[in-house]
Formats: C-alpha cells, sequence, structure tokens
C-alpha cells in the first residue's frame, strides 16, 4: 500500500476555451470539478493502474464537503482530517487554440495547532500498513516548518521510503532529513537551490542528505540523479506531446512510487517509469489521469547517460 498526504488539498476547477484573450469576455462550459491537491492526483493515477493506495488530507468548510463526496464517489480509500479553514479552490484554464494551460491556485487558509497534531497522529497511524509514503504539494498559511522533515522521520521510524514533492524551504529541509526522493520541476529546484544548473541543484538536494533527485524539466524530458554517483541520466520522447500539463508531475510521482515500493533500487527503472506516467497523463484531460499508451511512450523514451566533468 502507497500512502499519499496532501496537507493543502484543493476543489480544482478546470476550464477550456476556444482561444484565451487577456482581457477579454469568453463564454465556456460548466467546468469539470474533483478533489484535489498533489496527493490526491498521485492516489488516483495509483488506483486507476491497481495499485493500493490510501489518501490523507485535510477538508473543511463546504468546498471540503464537496472534496470529501467526490472522493467517496470516486471510491479512492481515504483518511480526512477535520479542519475549521474551508479547503480551497483551483482553476486551470485550458486554451484549447494555443495550446497552454493557465492555473491559479489559492493559498491554503492557517490550520490550528491541534488540527496540525491530528494530521500528524493520522500519518503515524497509517505508516504502520504502508510499503512507501508520498507527502506532495503546497502547505497552508502558518504551516509548521518541519512538517515535510517531520513526514520523513515518521517514515523512516516506521522503515518506509518517503516520496516529497514540494517546493522552497520544505524542499531543502525534506533532503536533510533524508528523503528517499525529491521530485522538484526546474524551477523549483533554482529557486529553492540558488544554482543556474539543474545538475548543480540536484547535487545540493544530494550532498544535504536526499537518496535520490528527479528533476522534470517540460518538454525537454526528465533527470535523475542519486547518491553517491558522479553522473545522472536524462529521458525524454523524440518528440514533445501536445495536451495538459497539469498533473504530469503527480503523475510521475506516482510511477516512481510504484518502482520504489517493488523494492528496486537503481536509477534506470525509477526514470523511465515515471517519464512514462508523467508523459501519458499530458494526452488526458484532467489531473490524475494516464493515457493507456504510457508503454508505448516507455518504449520509445530516448535515455542518456551523463558524466560529470569533474
Amino acid at each position: 500500500m502507497i500512502l499519499t498526504i496532501t496537507p493543502n488539498p484543493a476543489i480544482d476547477l478546470t476550464y477550456r476555451v476556444a482561444g484565451l484573450q487577456p482581457g477579454g469576455s469568453h463564454r465556456v462550459d460548466a467546468p469539470l470539478s474533483r478533489a484535489g491537491g498533489k496527493g490526491i492526483n498521485v492516489a488516483r493515477v495509483l488506483a486507476a493502474q491497481g495499485v493500493e493506495s490510501r489518501i490523507i488530507a485535510t477538508v473543511g468548510g463546504e468546498s471540503g464537503r464537496e472534496l470529501e463526496q467526490e472522493l467517496a464517489a470516486a471510491e479512492l480509500p481515504r483518511r480526512l482530517i477535520r479542519v475549521q479553514a474551508a479547503t480551497r479552490r483551483s482553476i486551470a484554464l485550458v486554451d484549447e487554440l494555443g495550446g497552454q494551460t493557465s492555473i491559479f491556485n489559492e493559498r491554503g487558509l492557517a490550520l490550528e495547532i491541534a488540527e496540525w497534531q491530528a494530521l500528524a497522529e493520522a500519518i503515524a497511524d497509517e505508516l504502520q500498513d504502508a510499503e512507501l509514503v508520498v507527502a506532495s504539494g503546497s502547505l497552508p498559511t502558518g504551516a509548521p516548518a518541519d512538517f515535510y522533515p517531520g513526514v520523513v522521520a515518521l517514515a523512516k521510524q516506521a522503515g518506509v521510503p518517503a516520496i516529497i514533492d514540494t517546493s522552497g524551504a520544505g524542499l531543502l529541509s525534506a533532503a536533510s532529513a533524508g528523503a528517499a526522493l525529491l521530485k522538484p520541476n526546474r524551477e523549483e529546484l533554482l529557486e529553492a537551490t540558488g544554482e543556474h544548473e539543474l545538475a548543480a541543484g540536484a547535487r545540493v538536494l544530494l550532498r544535504l542528505g536526499a537518496r535520490r533527485v528527479l528533476v522534470s524539466d517540460g518538454e525537454r524530458g526528465m533527470l535523475a540523479f542519486a547518491a553517491g554517483t558522479e553522473g545522472h541520466l536524462s529521458a525524454r520522447l523524440p518528440e514533445a506531446l501536445a495536451g495538459n500539463p497539469t498533473g504530469a508531475g503527480d503523475a510521475a510521482v506516482a510511477g516512481a512510487a510504484v518502482v520504489l515500493a517493488s523494492g528496486e533500487q537503481s536509477l534506470e527503472p525509477l526514470l523511465r517509469r515515471a517519464a512514462a506516467w508523467g508523459s501519458a497523463a499530458v494526452l488526458m484531460p484532467a489531473a490524475g489521469e494516464i493515457s493507456e499508451r504510457w508503454r508505448e511512450l516507455e518504449s520509445t523514451l530516448i535515455l542518456e547517460e551523463h558524466f560529470s566533468c569533474h
């Protein structure tokens, strides 16, 4: 069982428009509305691929009830922590003519100290039955700075690998705590580490204590790094895919989680599955889904080994 943790979930609204004109008025169909947040998206992908998973997330207010109902309808195993603050919303505007997606993410409202404690207790409890834990996404306003390293510490106590997918200071602290895998994208990695090159940024996280780093680099593909190795691997498709990249990172995390949970330690199968599932997500209309073509995409990936210059 793979446990996914989403401390700052959202109701995801996806609008589709035939040509986005900034400052203009647009008539659109009702949006696709579903329970979202990075860990929930990971769990959706796992469930669709027949992998047992369990969601831990917070829910509050009317939007929280909506999220809870949607998860129940999707029959996703879950443990929800009720909080006072209303669950946030996020909006994706998909321009079907321009081929670009614009995303507007509300910041999560602050939680009470007792609510953070209830979340930590739920995580420690559910880890007893988990093979691996994935903790993903932004944190609500005023969140404890040690939330993600705390998840890594609880996972270590339970003998469970931890994948952390976040940004900013949380990325650095999760590395220092010894996360089994970190998965930033290009912008998140360079911003958090202050470096100008992806390899240099990944090396910062490895020196801090992370065991592995996967970096998604948009149409350029994905890079994989591991502690104790000089070089790194990259994977890319022969041609970039057109579609909606909103959930690609979450699908990549789901792929990596399946490989790590199986006990596989080497980078290549981890990178192949993560890159294939991430690419397959681009072909789908909403986050939390991957195309049935993922095996075909995996077979066409171009893998290259890169060696350190020094």
